[in-house]
């Protein structure tokens, strides 16, 4: 279900399309051999390509060009053989060479389309009308000197893949789980990172509104939104700006607009380019790209398994419930911990630890799954304890709250507190003996037909065991002593 904004006049439909900037993981930039690293110091990492120097020509990163094609495999998208280089012609003060080296009517990447995963279970098509390459600007600082701004060109010519949508998207909701979705595929395809915090995943965020089942309005682009929450609240805010302007008669301008997260609204930038205000043209420095079929078979050979094949196969071949998948697929660490766990194991008990009580920890400390005291291999041992016999599943709980605080392997924290499973028969047999003796008038009310009971018997013979009873052998031994 779309955002309908209800206006005084009638409804409003919400309309949403999204060009992200997603930095591509390679060493170097796309047309120079500087570093890329995150972090280091101010105009360190910047060749003379980078700075514009006169004569400078750029050269073009293979690494960049794969990761691109390896992109648009995993979207599912049309891989084009000859692409072009353009130059996007406009002036900036962290932009040195007074363009920038984009693509335009040729890119290499054309259609895909990604599936998303709304809260109720469905799933829905988003299509992708393109990929293509272009090298990031530098950043220019405001906040260092007292009445100048300093540039920094480390950023400058880093290898960018700008990935379009089509105007699909109806709800803040589905843009939060359009970029998740996204972040996630390409995490798994390492072609980005996803840091958005970082800079290396910006989402510029197109929004338009209309009457339900009318042509699209006239939209509004939101530049440079570095956060999933910041995208849902610029979203919110500037369809129901859109809204106001149109219920009181007036008209939305096409621009392009600020997200002010501190004050939590947008602000109009400058007024929306068309493609002709750019002066694109082919940059003579640069032949087309062209490659062959060999060339994106290989690339095609050497892709992994994708989150949405990975959901496939954790609910046919492993039983998992299509809501658990979801959540074990979402990032990659995630998915490839949880198959360690459940390798040669139970995948349902697996699923329902990893989810359950690591994740339940996780979150209660503020930890991430890399920072987390518990391994795969040490999970992994405390589910064969609960599957073999040795713990119950309630003892289990209390073994994994201390593998927890303390790092220590299940068995030697069970060997220590003595927490093994009670399955001797004798044993057990005498706990329920007293049990019994002791609540006479509890078994004449179970005799006389009050089945329900029963549990309460369980209960008092795990009290009486101190929780270590095998409750399989409670249960064989404890109903025929009641039936009598």
């Amino acid at each position: 279900m779309g955002m309908i904004i209800q206006g005084a006049t009638g409804d409003w439909e919400v309309v949403i399309g999204m060009e992200v900037h997603a930095q591509v993981t390679s060493k170097s930039k796309l047309f120079s051999g500087s570093a890329t690293e995150y972090g280091a110091e101010q105009n360190s990492q910047v060749s003379f390509v980078d700075a514009a120097m006169p004569g400078m020509l750029p050269v073009i990163n293979e690494k960049a060009v794969e990761q691109a094609v390896r992109t648009g495999l995993g979207l599912k998208a049309k891989i084009n053989k000859h692409s072009v280089f353009d130059r996007k012609n406009y002036f900036y003060a962290d932009l040195p060479q007074g363009y920038q080296i984009s693509q335009f009517l040729q890119p290499i990447v054309g259609e895909g389309v990604i599936t998303i995963d709304l809260k109720d279970g469905e799933t829905r098509e988003i299509g992708i009308t393109r990929l293509h390459l272009e090298q990031d600007a530098g950043k220019s600082i405001h906040d260092q000197h007292p009445s100048m701004s300093l540039v920094d060109l480390n950023r400058s010519g880093i290898a960018l893949m700008e990935i379009v949508s089509d105007p699909d998207l109806r709800s803040p909701e589905e843009a939060a789980a359009y970029i998740k979705k996204l972040r996630s595929i390409l995490r798994y395809l390492g072609t980005c990172d996803g840091n958005m915090e970082e800079g290396s995943m910006r989402a510029d965020v197109n929004v338009s509104v209309r009457r339900p089942g009318e042509p699209f309005g006239t939209r509004c682009e939101m530049k440079n939104i570095n956060s999933v929450r910041f995208i849902q609240q610029a979203i919110i805010y500037e369809a129901n700006r859109q809204v106001d302007i149109l219920e009181a008669g007036g008209t939305v301008d096409q621009e392009t607009r600020l997200y002010d997260s501190v004050e939590g609204e947008t602000r109009s930038m400058r007024s929306k380019e068309e493609a002709h205000d750019y002066r694109y043209f082919p940059d003579p420095d640069l032949l087309p790209l062209e490659f062959d079929d060999a060339f994106i078979e290989k690339i095609r050979a050497d892709l992994p398994e994708l989150p949405d094949d990975k959901k496939a196969r954790f609910v046919n071949d492993l039983g998992i419930t299509a809501y658990d998948a979801g959540v074990l697929v979402a990032e990659k660490e995630i998915a490839d911990f949880f198959e360690a766990v459940a390798k040669g194991r139970d995948a349902k008990l697996s699923a329902n630890w990893v989810i359950g009580e690591l994740f339940g920890n996780l979150n209660r400390t503020g930890k991430s799954l890399s920072d987390s005291p518990v391994s795969a291999d040490s999970l992994g041992e405390l589910i064969d304890l609960i599957k073999d016999g040795t713990i119950s599943n309630r003892i289990a709980k209390e073994v994994f709250e201390e593998m927890f605080e303390t790092g220590k392997a299940a068995e030697a924290i069970v060997e220590e507190k003595g927490l093994k499973q009670v399955s001797d028969t004798g044993a057990i047999e005498a706990a329920i003996d007293e049990v019994i003796a002791a609540n006479q008038d509890k078994v004449a009310e179970y005799r006389g037909g009050k089945d329900k009971l029963f549990g309460f018997f369980v209960g008092q013979v795990m009290k009486a065991t101190g929780g270590k009873a095998n409750p399989g052998v409670v249960n064989q031994l404890l109903r025929p002593k009641l039936d009598g």
